[in-house]
């Protein structure tokens, strides 16, 4: 991260948030390409259950959406800077955009699923370093983005499923 221009130094008592607030951005990065891959899944998606997956991913797409600003703005008020680009959210991202013409409906779920897994390891790294610098708040909120990402998971298993 690039020292903080004065003009945006948020006063905060915590010290030693660099690691936190690294792992918040890597965190976010991740969720808009998840965010973004679930769109794209959510406008592409076919075959028999149609309706249901595109529900599915537009209502999991949201969820994914509604933390980014939570996470930009714990970043900030530990007296870092966030993401300020989509390049910057290409260089830090961890989860790979798929660019494919045509996946198959459970192809979807199953990369999904994986993702939001792979997204629960990144909040479980802001957890370490939120504790580590002893940022309760961080530390706090990042419980409930996890419990959502594991929703999000269980719920794309489950829908992937063969009856």
């Amino acid at each position: 991260m690039a020292d903080i221009n004065p003009a945006l130094n948020t006063p905060t008592d915590l010290s030693n948030t660099r690691s936190v607030a690294d792992a918040l951005n890597a965190s976010l990065a991740d969720c808009y390409a998840l965010y973004l891959k679930t769109k794209n899944f959510h406008w592409h998606v076919s075959g028999p259950h149609f309706r249901d997956y595109h529900l599915l991913l537009d209502d999991q797409a949201a969820q994914i959406l509604g933390v980014t600003d939570a996470i930009a703005e714990r970043v900030r008020k530990t007296g870092n800077v966030t993401l300020r680009s989509i390049g910057d959210i290409s260089r830090r991202q961890t989860i790979a955009d798929n660019d494919a013409d045509f996946v198959d409906a459970h192809a979807m779920l199953a990369e999904l699923r994986e993702d939001n897994l792979k997204l629960i390891e990144a909040f479980r790294t802001v957890k370490d370093a939120a504790e580590e610098a002893k940022d309760n708040a961080t530390s706090g909120i990042v419980d409930e983005w996890t419990d959502q990402a594991e929703e999000r998971a269980w719920f794309l298993f489950e829908a992937s499923r063969k009856g």
